[in-house]
């Protein structure tokens, strides 16, 4: 079978979810498949061909430069059998594919643009487009992959006019033999972090959906003892990287220990990092599944994080963490944050129960080699349905 695999995100240029997501299953479907992955950037090598948006659209809209790279992999795309798109970025180079060469397109959702109204501010009128590219791509499609339960249930929300027979659950992986324990310390000491004070950590990008600004608000009344961590970079926009680093500012003016980690560390050091964090904080507003929950669950650390989406399928409120109900009220959604964070702060015993738990569930429910499986069954369901 010869699969075409459309992605913005692939090594060594990797930011979200989404971009660990097609990693990893890209090299467990690559013993499966005849597998070829398009991606943004520059060259070709080793069943990976990069496209970058045309010259003439430099400097316009992101939107229209994203449909430039569109245009190119769906060119690239002659003689796969099926294509298989990723995100917004990609949806309509796999929808293009299939009107062009006659193929299905499968499509995994890992969010929906109708559920983040906040790209207008990163888009402006791209938004419009970007929204315009989903719609058109995910009605089309042959299959439509959620990567939770809640995700599937806010793909025939947003897209009532999808037969739900074409919505398949396949929930995203972990590598537990890559993302597992490090009792080292050379990283922690390397940026100035206090080895004998607990910290809580953040790890993302700095974006409306993932709630930095309610975490930055949330930290500052939490045990004075706790050290803050936030790995946090890569602003949608030059005004919500203002706000970021105006809470900063005002956070570390009132406690002690706050670290600020703007650049995107390699993984080990992230490893290292959820390891030794006494707690790790997922404050997001909006979340399909959230795969740093699972990373910092394979690392043997409890997790705080918002009940929203596909969240709770992956931590479980009391076993594996903690889980905030997201209010209206911001105020009340803070204050529960600080609560959660303090109670698994001031319990050590009930926190390496959670931290045992998280590894154990990580490592038996959420394989990349089973999530590739998943995914070659339903390719081969579609492509004997063509």
């Amino acid at each position: 079978m010869r699969v075409g695999l459309l992605s913005r995100e692939y090594p060594p240029d990797v930011y979200g979810g989404a971009g660990v997501h097609v990693e990893f299953l890209a090299r467990e479907l690559r013993p499966l498949v005849d597998l070829d992955v398009h991606c943004w950037g520059e060259g070709a090598a080793d069943g990976v061909v990069r496209h970058g948006s045309w010259p003439a659209l430099d400097g316009a809209n992101d939107a229209l430069r994203t449909f430039s790279v569109d245009l190119s992999m769906a060119a690239a795309l002659e003689g796969r059998e099926l294509v298989h798109s990723h995100t917004w970025y990609a949806n309509l180079a796999g929808h293009f594919a299939k009107l062009l060469h006659g193929v299905p397109h499968v499509m995994t959702a890992h969010s929906l643009e109708p559920l983040r109204p906040w790209k207008a501010e990163q888009l402006g009128g791209g938004y419009a487009l970007s929204s315009w590219a989903e719609r058109t791509a995910i009605e089309a499609a042959d299959g439509v992959i959620a990567v939770s339960g809640a995700m599937r249930e806010d793909i025939l929300g947003s897209y009532p006019s999808l037969d739900p027979a074409k919505v398949h659950i396949v929930h995203n992986g972990i590598d537990t033999t890559l993302y597992r324990p490090d009792h080292g310390t050379d990283v922690l000491e390397r940026l100035g972090l206090d080895t004998s004070r607990p910290y809580v950590l953040f790890v993302g990008r700095i974006t409306r959906q993932k709630g930095v600004p309610h975490l930055l608000r949330a930290v500052r009344d939490i045990d004075p003892a706790a050290q803050v961590v936030l790995c946090a970079g890569a602003p949608d926009t030059p005004e919500i990287d203002r706000e970021f680093r105006v809470l900063f500012e005002e956070l570390s003016r009132v406690r002690e220990g706050v670290h600020w980690i703007p650049q995107m560390l390699p993984r080990p050091e992230v490893i290292q990092l959820l390891t030794h964090a006494a707690v790790f904080v997922c404050p997001s507003v909006y979340e399909p599944l959230g795969i740093v929950n699972l990373e910092a669950m394979a690392c043997g650390t409890p997790v705080v994080a918002s009940r929203v989406g596909g969240i709770p399928e992956v931590v479980e409120d009391g076993e594996t963490g903690v889980l905030v109900t997201v209010d209206e009220d911001d105020e009340d959604f803070e204050a529960g944050l600080a609560q959660a964070l303090d109670s698994v702060l001031g319990d050590a015993g009930t926190a390496r129960r959670m931290g045992e738990a998280g590894r154990q569930r990580a490592v038996g429910e959420f394989g990349w080699d089973a999530v590739a499986r998943r995914t070659v069954r339903l390719y081969e369901e579609i492509l004997e349905q063509a």
